[in-house]
């Protein structure tokens, strides 16, 4: 057998040992080392990108997820750092998964791996302009590029062993995802109202938080005002929104 081929039918059985045989003329003893030391590398790097999913399914159904994965897809990258994106692009086009495995999985998967991408992202946060003691209503604003508004079925942030409902919420959960100033990754949970502020700044960096709730004024609630600019100041602080240079025409 040619160098070329042994490494392919070495690597086919690796990946899956139950329906691949190994290729002649290796030890055993030896080819079983091989086996649980690539296996069991991807299952702790993977299982450290995604803990809580890791957790929920146990050491059993982990594995066997892992597995599923290791025979059926394919790597396009050497990195192990994108992996755990592989990992979820696999899960996500998945068709059906085991009868055991919880219905929030994807989305879970999706949380936990947005964490790890933000965690390692190379974008930078434009510097802020002043904002002094202007109304945050009137600061023409724009999300930064190390937050990400999210919006999920299932409580993402709160699932793990002990919490593991069934059926989603009637009301879907919103969520920002963002880098610190201390490179830290935190999450801030957030309602509907914010959610869309985020959504048309995200598609139109530059409009003040007035011009958003003008253009959404036929579902204003009372009080939507006072409540989106303490949202606004809120998020200001925390480095999601970034304060642009006002501009002639920017105005409620």
């Amino acid at each position: 057998m040619r160098l070329a081929e042994q490494q392919k039918a070495f690597a086919a059985h690796l990946r899956d040992p139950d329906h691949v045989p190994p290729p002649a003329g290796i030890e055993p003893r030896r080819m079983a080392i091989y086996r649980e030391l690539f296996f069991n590398n991807l299952v702790d790097l993977l299982g450290g990108s995604f803990p809580v999913a890791r957790r929920i399914l146990g050491t059993t159904r982990w594995r066997r997820l892992v597995r599923e994965f290791y025979a059926h897809h394919h790597a396009h990258t050497p990195y192990f750092l994108e992996l755990p994106g592989e990992f979820l692009g696999w899960l996500t086009a998945r068709t059906a998964g085991a009868e055991d495995e919880p219905a929030f999985l994807q989305e879970l998967a999706h949380y936990e791996w947005v964490e790890l991408a933000l965690a390692i992202s190379e974008e930078v946060a434009p510097p802020a302009a002043p904002v002094g003691a202007a109304d945050p209503l009137d600061t023409p604003l724009s999300v930064s590029p190390l937050a990400w508004p999210l919006a999920y079925r299932w409580p993402v942030h709160r699932l793990g062993p002990d919490h593991q409902p069934a059926e989603p919420p009637a009301s879907p959960t919103f969520l920002v995802v963002y880098r610190d100033a201390a490179g830290a990754v935190q999450f801030l949970e957030i309602g509907a109202e914010t959610a869309r502020l985020l959504d048309a700044l995200d598609r139109s960096a530059g409009l003040t938080g007035g011009q958003v709730l003008l253009a959404d004024a036929a579902a204003r609630p009372e009080g939507a005002e006072d409540s989106a600019r303490a949202a606004i100041a809120e998020l200001l602080d925390r480095g999601v929104l970034i304060p642009q240079p006002i501009t002639t025409g920017n105005s409620r």
